[in-house]
């Protein structure tokens, strides 16, 4: 499937290739290349230079550095983006706390944080799951108490992507224990990870990285003006936030990357020649996972065409489900390709195996978490039963 696009947005396109593989450094985009982890680093310079350019949120309000762009445009530039191996703003930031602040924020919330935001001068983690409320994140129990102008916030928090990393979080806490509902008696706040009784613990995952962590929460005083929007109303402001995650956690463009890469691969030749794309049984693998990137492509254009004041469509659901799956079948592609040489994890540059090709199980086994975050796969087809399908 190809986009027939008009003269403007093909000029768009061009420009927007153009950029990505001019003023991004290549040394940079090789990372991505390769398939090695990006380090805070090279994440928040290529940040940086997005904003600069204006290109980093997009989809924000146009006072805050967004553009204005069709829903084309923004998917032109992302997918853009990612087939020019460009590491893509920082979900938690851009994607996440951004609009919150941006969407329910008070005035000053806004001129305080999205600048700083935008720029990833403020690096944000996310404070939703915890060890008995991960997929059911009603059952939180993290608390914060008001006293005078503070709020004391004690609890837990689990699986916090590059909380090692992070300056602040923004965090979903109890702040009515009576409330009627459980989705009820929550509150969006933000933090500094400085902030005395704060302590975060890395989680060491199978394929051997430090990605996520445990963070505690002891006596820690919050300013009660770090409170987003109205207090008790937190759960509405996650649903928010979840449905513009669920949209990004499935990158048509990355995920289109990744088989060209995988085809690359597989046309490489063997001692006697041949090539394992020659094996017909693999061919029609890349056609399906193909035509199935593009089914996954239009679903994501519809799901951003009839999301409305910044709020996604309910389908966001239908593409975090599809995307993290594809996500999964094209790792797994690698592997199958890479043979017994996906065994040389961890072999390091000296070993005669390729590094994408050591890469290829840590990734795979990486990427099974792409099934549980932003909402399980279960709960999406919860919410496709129940909120599209009326079941």
């Amino acid at each position: 499937m190809r986009l027939r696009l008009s003269a403007e947005d093909a000029a768009f396109q061009q420009d927007m290739r153009t950029f990505f593989t001019t003023q991004v450094p290549q040394e940079t985009r090789d990372v991505i290349a390769h398939g090695k982890p990006l380090t805070r680093e090279l994440i928040v310079e290529t940040m940086q230079i997005l904003n600069k350019a204006g290109l980093a949120v997009p989809h924000w309000p146009i006072e805050w550095g967004g553009r204005g762009w069709t829903t084309l445009q923004r998917h032109i530039w992302h997918e853009e983006m990612d087939l020019a191996g460009v590491p893509t703003p920082l979900a938690f930031n851009a994607s996440m706390v951004g609009p919150v602040i941006a969407q329910f924020g008070s005035h000053e919330q806004k001129q305080r944080f999205l600048p700083a935001t935008a720029n990833l001068d403020i690096w944000w983690c996310q404070g939703f799951s915890e060890p008995d409320a991960g997929s059911d994140l009603a059952s939180l129990r993290t608390t914060a108490v008001r006293d005078g102008n503070e709020w004391v916030v004690n609890g837990q928090k689990t699986w916090t992507t590059l909380g090692q990393w992070a300056d602040w979080i923004f965090c979903l806490v109890r702040t009515d224990p009576d409330a009627p509902k459980k989705q009820q008696g929550i509150s969006f706040l933000l933090f500094d990870l400085t902030s005395p009784g704060v302590t975060v613990r890395p989680i060491k995952l199978i394929d051997g990285g430090y990605e996520v962590n445990e963070v505690f929460f002891e006596n820690v005083r919050v300013p009660a003006d770090q409170l987003v929007g109205e207090e008790n109303r937190g759960w509405d402001y996650a649903k928010f936030l979840l449905g513009n995650e669920r949209v990004g956690v499935a990158p048509v463009g990355a995920t289109k990357l990744r088989l060209r890469t995988a085809r690359e691969r597989a046309l490489e030749p063997m001692a006697d020649g041949s090539t394992l794309l020659a094996d017909p049984l693999l061919a029609a693998r890349f056609a399906e996972l193909e035509n199935e990137l593009a089914a996954l492509e239009l679903t994501a254009l519809r799901v951003a065409a009839d999301s409305s004041d910044g709020r996604p469509d309910p389908a966001s659901s239908i593409l975090k489900l599809r995307g993290t799956q594809l996500q999964q079948d094209v790792t797994e592609l690698l592997v199958d390709i890479a043979g017994h040489d996906s065994l040389a994890t961890g072999a390091g540059e000296d070993s005669d195996v390729p590094s994408w090709a050591q890469r290829s199980v840590p990734t795979y086994l990486n990427y099974r978490k792409a099934s549980i975050y932003g909402g399980s796969n279960e709960i999406q087809r919860t919410i496709i039963a129940s909120s599209i399908l009326g079941l």
